[in-house]
């Protein structure tokens, strides 16, 4: 086997139970579209496809984001031999030729490229690339990645006391990762939402098996009246709470109503006492005016296509980007959210967020409205507990969204849905309570052990410089009485409304079909009135943004900005598009807003020519 132990090569500090499986040493990596690599050592694990450089830089963690990919992470794997073919390597399909590059294509837009010398390389080349091939699949079977391959375990390094240290002070002790009953009532407790109580009747997954556990749900409601509810919704997902705000308004969500479903008298009692609850009237916000997820697919593949080197011009390359589409749907869904979240800050009512599936988009903008309402959801602990409830406890698909099951694989065609995964425990069942695992010594780590992959200056760089210290909890309660605030009056109290492009249509409940529906009623601040256009014609300005939410500059002139985060995985291709450090762009922004607060005291002047703050002709 190439990767005997004693051969030689740099020390691998592998994970607690990861394994070996192939090895290429004298293999080089390539940098960028030249002809200049690095020399080292490609590794094939059972967790990882991994690269260590002849000289190491002087990292102590155990992963390394420049030189690493997680299995999984891989979307597609090429080898290409001057005497055959380009192949895309499968299990199904695996290499008959000895490569002489393999290029890794990563999820995360970066490609890694492998070239192997001939100087005895042919027999490591072939094995490594096939083992990748194989682990990649195995990967996506966490039950299985940990049986059947013949390969050596790595030392696995215990962890320094100093980034033991570091882990605590990121606050990782602090992320709730929503599996007990205690995290879902310590959550509830910080939000303050008296009116609510956490509700153990999906305990046994029985009720609605892609739901978690613990729902929390209206305290004068009874687990045996809630029972009511699960057969009125699309996958038995019922409304249920998401966040509270702390001036009366919560934000739920749920599935389609079933179309089916003929609630009685009794049912309709409860799904009222649901939605409604004596929290005001419930504002219904479909996804349908979202981009689909077809059209979001669709604009990730040319977007993906589009960050590969030499795939448009440079002067090109931002009309190519535009024609993805992408941002486009970036802007949609973060209008989508900035209403939502101002409805919730300016007037006390529930608002239902409903999607026919309620795994997706509704994971998306329940999110992104937390992020825009709630200081707690964007600090490093909170974002991570926001991620665990609102997407992995909430039953998004991943695997599925991720193609990590393939239907040449007759175990995945359909897998239970009762199976759901955490990022410490991995695959379980919930009836049987057993990770899915195939032994112990298998154990991935945690998903926010961020010492693993970064290193303290790495880790600095997620922190804001700007963000204002020691503010997590959620936002303060905006004044009633606050100049400018929508006012708390609803006409028609306890009715149900439509939010469709800032606007609120009156409508009665689905389930009262016979009722003719109101008039249409045009009051809600759409996006563009929240403040960030300015006024508007004959000197009627908006109202003031509620204190304490932040509104995003959804503008497409704004949106394009954002090109940079496109080319992360690829620096050599950003040719002069670097962004300054955050602590830089920090102080460069207070520079120039101390400079014109400076010239506003001034007040107007003249100003000579040729002179920066001239005004432009």
């Amino acid at each position: 086997m190439s990767g005997a132990p004693g051969s030689r090569r740099p020390a691998f500090p592998g994970l607690p139970g990861e394994r070996v499986l192939e090895e290429a040493a004298g293999a080089r990596q390539r940098c960028g579209e030249g002809d200049g690599s690095v020399p080292g050592t490609l590794l094939c694990t059972d967790r990882r496809v991994a690269f260590l450089p002849a000289q190491a830089p002087g990292s102590r963690a155990f992963l390394h984001s420049e030189y690493d990919v997680a299995l999984p992470c891989i979307r597609k794997l090429v080898a290409a031999s001057s005497f055959a073919k380009p192949k895309v390597l499968t299990a199904a399909s695996p290499l008959k030729f000895i490569p002489e590059e393999l290029a890794v294509f990563c999820r995360d837009f970066r490609l890694l490229r492998f070239h192997f010398h001939e100087n005895g390389l042919a027999p490591q080349a072939f094995r490594v690339a096939n083992a990748i091939a194989q682990a990649r699949e195995a990967a996506a079977w966490l039950g299985d990645t940990g049986e059947g391959h013949d390969g050596w375990s790595c030392p696995a390094e215990a962890p320094l006391e100093e980034e033991e240290e570091e882990e605590e002070e990121e606050g990782s002790a602090a992320t709730l990762l929503f599996e007990s009953l205690h995290d879902w009532e310590k959550e509830l407790e910080r939000l303050g939402a008296t009116g609510w109580r956490v509700s153990a009747v999906n305990e046994r997954f029985d009720m609605a098996p892609s739901l978690p556990r613990y729902l929390w749900v209206p305290s004068g409601l009874l687990d045996h009246d809630l029972k009511r509810i699960f057969a009125h919704f699309e996958e038995r997902r019922v409304p249920r709470l998401c966040w509270h705000h702390p001036g009366g308004s919560d934000l739920l969500r749920a599935a389609s109503f079933h179309a089916a479903s003929e609630p009685g008298s009794e049912d309709v009692r409860c799904l009222e006492a649901l939605l409604l609850g004596g929290r005001g009237p419930c504002v219904l916000a479909d996804t349908a005016e979202l981009p689909t997820l077809a059209d979001i697919q669709l604009a990730h593949l040319k977007l993906r296509a589009l960050c590969l080197p030499g795939a448009a011009a440079e002067e090109k390359w931002l009309s190519a980007l535009e024609g993805t589409r992408w941002l486009d749907h970036v802007r949609i869904c973060l209008r989508k959210a900035a209403e939502v979240a101002s409805l919730l800050a300016g007037r006390r009512c529930s608002v239902l967020l409903q999607e026919p599936s309620d795994r997706d988009l509704n994971c998306l903008v329940a999110s992104l409205v937390q992020l825009l309402g709630d200081p707690h959801a964007r600090t490093l602990p909170g974002f991570q507990s926001l991620v665990q409830r609102e997407w992995v406890a909430a039953g998004h698909p991943f695997p599925r969204r991720l193609g990590l099951l393939r239907r040449d694989s007759p175990r995945e065609e359909h897998p239970p849905r009762s199976q759901t995964y955490t990022p410490v425990t991995g695959w379980r069942d919930p009836a049987a309570g057993v990770p899915r695992v195939g032994s112990a010594a298998c154990r991935l780590p945690a998903v926010w052990a961020w010492g693993l992959r970064y290193s303290r200056q790495q880790r600095a760089r997620f922190r804001n410089p700007a963000g204002a210290a020691g503010t997590v909890g959620p936002p303060s309660a905006a004044d009633p009485q606050t100049p400018g605030r929508p006012d708390d009056s609803w006409p028609g109290a306890g009715n149900v409304f439509v939010l469709t492009k800032g606007t609120l249509s009156p409508q009665p409940f689905p389930w009262r079909s016979g009722r003719p529906p109101p008039r249409l009623s045009r009051w809600a601040p759409s996006l563009e009135s929240l403040g960030e256009w300015g006024g508007g014609p004959g000197g009627n300005r908006p109202p003031a943004p509620t204190p304490g939410v932040l509104l995003p500059c959804a503008a497409g002139p704004s949106v394009r900005l954002w090109r940079r985060c496109y080319l992360r995985g690829l620096p050599e291709a950003q040719r002069g598009r670097f962004a300054p450090s955050p602590a830089g762009l920090a102080e460069e922004l207070t520079l120039l807003q101390d400079r014109l607060s400076a010239w506003q005291a001034a007040g107007p002047r003249t100003e000579p020519a040729g002179s920066p703050l001239a005004p432009s002709r």
